[in-house]
């Protein structure tokens, strides 16, 4: 077995027939980003973008001893050259590919997936793009990602809580939370949960953390339907 995996989420790994493999820091950056663009790049773009601070000419020999140190990763090239289109041999699965088709289909179409595939769609959304990297080309990549597992956690939170599977929900409206911690829909999901589960004082003491750090942080206060929600668990 020779299957090539690719994975982004979290540190960068390149995966063959089961055992990690050593990838040279040139080719990391070239794998990472035709991970991204899984419909491929021109050869001239993918060295603008790897290599900003480097004069054409030098972005270009960077770019080809990238070319030349993925050919040297295994039997089975990773990348296939079409014309001046570089892009990740069909070969190689991509995490990142992976849990974002999911993410999509369950935006799109509603939750079909078996409750263990979910509990693991969760765990997968919960991991960041290649963090500790800084490469210009990543911040929108980074962005788009953030977006759509934001709408898929929170899309989870909700189907786990209308199942009374309340600790589900709980943890996704928390991985929500980190991916971004000023989004109040999340938070609000994390304080439905505690009110499904009658745990009212666990209810508004997330809303008053929330409270606190958009004061602290953004000199603002929770929506009125946060408050009115709170208002309404602490009157009731």
């Amino acid at each position: 077995m020779n299957a090539v995996r690719l994975e982004i989420l979290g540190p960068f790994e390149l995966i063959r027939a089961g055992r990690s493999v050593a990838v040279p820091v040139g080719a990391q950056r070239l794998l990472a980003l035709l991970a991204v663009r899984s419909e491929g790049i021109h050869r001239r773009a993918a060295a603008e973008q790897l290599w900003p601070e480097c004069p054409p000419c030098r972005a270009a020999a960077n770019l080809r001893s990238a070319l030349c140190q993925s050919r040297k990763l295994g039997p089975r090239t990773v990348v296939v050259c079409d014309g001046h289109r570089l892009a990740l041999s069909p070969s190689v699965s991509v995490d990142h590919g992976e849990v974002c088709a999911a993410a999509r289909q369950l935006l799109e179409g509603g939750v079909r997936t078996a409750p263990s595939d979910l509990d693991r769609l969760v765990e997968d959304l919960g991991r960041p793009l290649l963090p500790g990297w800084d490469d210009e080309w990543l911040m929108i990549e980074r962005e788009r990602w953030d977006q759509m597992r934001l709408y898929a956690l929170e899309g989870l939170a909700q189907h786990f809580l209308a199942l009374d599977r309340y600790l589900a929900a709980h943890q996704a409206a928390l991985a929500a939370t980190v991916v971004d911690p000023f989004r109040e829909t999340a938070h609000r999901i994390a304080i439905e949960v505690h009110a499904a589960e009658g745990n009212v004082a666990c209810a508004v003491k997330h809303y008053l953390e929330y409270r606190r750090l958009l004061q602290q942080e953004l000199r603002v206060s929770p929506s009125p339907r946060m408050t009115e929600l709170i208002r309404e668990l602490t009157t009731a």
